[in-house]
């Protein structure tokens, strides 16, 4: 005898076998123990969760010489014939192939013949979305005044694709998508009844790999038990191909990381091991989907596919995301997914990459309120500008100076200036400086003693500048300097681009940049906007406001060498 398939072997014979349909399966018993049916039934719903079964088991049940409470006995003859197909009364068609206006004709002649067996004459129209207009006018008027001896059963997954005429003639029924823990219990039912074993894991990750569709649960169970007897997690992640996807969640640690030469550099490689880019971005909107679940759902009972394992990584870098960089990057991807139907697709999703890392080459909506947002931040922290030779109110200016980090500027360059130091009388208005014109070596400022240090640990640098560095054995490294640089790329793209690879420290209140450029300090001394610009940043990543200052690692030498000083004044004066 040929091998029958699972889900044929154990699809339901009475309503009672129906499993997670039970508002729609009481009552259409309750109808039919009453006498009650009606002439044409509609079920609606999406794929594997019973709707022909139910419309199959409607059929026996109106015909049934011996129901049992709405439910056929499958012992009388009309049950037995209709379960062998013997049972001409009962007709399915499929609409899809048979979706012409010549074929309800031809069944509008034949609705008017009696049974020949039975006491219902059942049509049961499968994926009736598919007939067409003339079809569905063609069976209108059948549909509204039938023979008293026909009983129409219409099955559909697009439900919104129906005429509202023949939705208003039929008697709606929703079928809903079946709870995962009844798709695991009738899995252990059938494991039981066949002889084979399937952990209650691999059961989980089954009917979360069916998307609530009893039908697809059993024909990926039949997959995974020709594998073997026993079925476990890994067996499930070979067979659903959710096995070998390591490298999107890699590709997202770089997205993250906003590194952008191991990104197209994995793209590269994926893309020379035949992995379709459509694929490719298909599982990447997936996986952000997963990650923007895990960052809104706090159950326990997450509506994701994956394996246990998989789960413990994406929650380790959902942690580390913000929901809204979680949608930016959904929406980036979700948009080039539309692109590469009609373009070079390796182009594509080397773009999309690309306006990850850079908002500011991206036109998209998200994109730009980004960077709209960072604009806001810039604008709300800077100080008002103020005309040369306009009064300022020097308590206004006072506070000023304590908010942003106890600076302000002195003859063009910068100047640390404690709160104490401020003008005490509130009501008098001071004429702003004429700015000094700039000189040939701009200095670095001086950072202040530390509060409640009467002798900080510091390193000092020889040299024109006269810097004092914070002795580094104190400092705490600032994990999250990569999204302070980002916000200044839209910001300030000039002072990002100056604070490539670049470094910073805590050290109290004090934020201490440690920048291999050299154009850096030149920038800082050059105005305050800079100074402005990266201390909102940081504000924004960090939470708080943190004076500014240079840092440079401390010196390792025992004793002092003349030439060496020497050495390093003419460095600080980049002089080669």
């Amino acid at each position: 005898m040929a091998y029958q398939a699972l889900y044929r072997k154990y699809r339901p014979q009475t309503f009672s076998d129906v499993i997670g349909q039970e508002h729609i399966t009481e009552t259409l018993k309750n109808e039919l123990s009453a006498g009650k049916t009606v002439h044409a039934y509609l079920f609606t719903g999406t794929r594997g969760t019973g709707k022909t079964s139910c419309a199959k088991i409607l059929a026996k049940a109106v015909n049934c010489l011996d129901p049992k409470d709405g439910d056929p006995c499958l012992e009388c003859q009309a049950c037995r014939m209709a379960a062998s197909g013997e049972n001409t009364d009962i007709v399915e068609i499929d609409a899809a192939s048979n979706n012409g206006v010549d074929n309800i004709r031809e069944l509008r002649e034949k609705v008017n013949f009696t049974p020949s067996v039975s006491k219902y004459r059942v049509y049961i129209i499968d994926e009736v979305h598919m007939l067409s207009t003339d079809a569905f006018n063609a069976l209108l008027k059948t549909l509204e005044e039938p023979p008293a001896h026909v009983i129409f059963i219409l099955a559909t997954t697009e439900v919104h694709m129906l005429p509202a005429t023949i939705l208003s003639r039929c008697q709606r029924f929703d079928f809903r998508r079946i709870d995962p823990d009844s798709i695991c219990d009738r899995i252990q039912y059938i494991a039981g009844k066949e002889g084979f074993t399937v952990t209650p894991d691999a059961a989980r990750l089954i009917a979360a790999a069916a998307d609530g569709g009893m039908r697809d649960a059993l024909s990926i169970l039949d997959l995974c038990i020709s594998n073997g007897s026993t079925v476990d997690e890994k067996t499930v992640e070979n067979v659903c191909g959710m096995a070998g996807t390591d490298y999107l969640s890699e590709l997202a640690d770089y997205i993250k990381a906003q590194d952008a030469e191991k990104a197209l550099t994995l793209t590269d490689r994926l893309y020379s091991e035949s992995v379709d880019m459509t694929r490719l971005i298909a599982g990447l909107i997936s996986h952000y989907r997963d990650l923007m679940i895990i960052k809104t759902v706090k159950s326990a009972a997450l509506p994701i596919v994956c394996s246990a394992r998989r789960l413990e990584k994406l929650k380790e870098q959902a942690a580390d995301y913000e929901l809204r960089d979680i949608m930016r990057t959904l929406s980036a991807l979700q948009s080039a997914s539309a692109l590469m139907q009609r373009g070079n697709r390796r182009c594509e999703m080397e773009m999309t990459l690309i306006k990850l890392f850079s908002p500011y080459l991206s036109s998209d909506v998200s994109s730009l309120e980004l960077r709209v947002r960072a604009l806001e931040r810039a604008a709300y922290s800077a100080p008002a500008p103020q005309k040369r030779g306009e009064p300022v109110n020097a308590a206004a200016e006072a506070r000023h100076i304590e908010e942003s980090g106890s600076e302000s500027i002195a003859g063009g360059d910068t100047a640390y200036v404690s709160p104490e130091a401020a003008p005490s009388d509130a009501g008098d208005d001071i004429p702003l400086p004429e700015p000094p014109e700039p000189s040939e070596a701009p200095e670095m400022p001086e950072p202040p003693e530390l509060p409640g240090q009467s002798e900080p640990a510091v390193q000092e640098k020889d040299g024109s500048a006269g810097q004092k560095v914070i002795d580094s054995d104190s400092l705490a490294p600032v994990k999250q300097w990569r999204d302070v640089v980002e916000i200044l790329k839209t910001s300030c793209p000039l002072i990002a681009g100056v604070l490539k690879d670049s470094s910073a420290y805590i050290k109290g209140q004090y934020l201490l940049i440690d920048a291999p450029n050299s154009q850096f300090r030149s920038l800082i001394n050059s105005g305050g906007v800079y100074r402005d610009r990266i201390r909102a940043a940081a504000r924004t990543v960090l939470g708080e406001t943190y004076k500014l200052g240079p840092y440079t690692p401390p010196k390792q030498t025992e004793e002092s060498d003349p030439l060496a000083a020497l050495a390093d004044k003419l460095k600080n004066l980049e002089i080669n």
